[in-house]
């Protein structure tokens, strides 16, 4: 099973993201800086919106290792790729930058 790869340079750091199909499912893998890691699992599930406008929503759940905040960067991928698409997303992986500044991290969430 493999998948699309997409490389990003963002602040300074190299981010890599894999896109693989499970039949209508997608998975995601983040990986990217000094030291890429498995940090948390996220899956998203759409659903409709409780507004009743007709867009999609989503719900998330997180898996997260003690003390990495990975999640902040596989939470916004995976949401972001489950309205695109409709579709149960998994995403996993992480991003180890060693002496990270605050302006990178802001980057980071803001281009992912």
């Amino acid at each position: 099973m493999e998948g699309a790869i997409t490389r990003k340079q963002i602040a300074g750091i190299t981010i890599e993201i894999q896109e693989t199909r499970i039949g209508d499912d997608i998975v995601l893998i983040l990986a990217g800086g000094d030291k890429p890691h498995i940090g948390c699992v996220v899956q998203v599930v759409p659903r409709p919106s409780l507004t009743n406008d007709g867009s999609i929503s989503v719900t998330s759940s997180v898996l997260n290792l003690t003390g990495h905040k990975d999640e902040f960067l596989c939470r916004k991928l995976a949401e972001k790729r489950c309205r695109e698409t409709g579709r149960i997303v998994v995403c996993t992986g992480g991003v180890h930058i060693e002496n990270i500044t605050k302006e990178q991290i802001h980057k980071l969430l803001e281009e992912i």
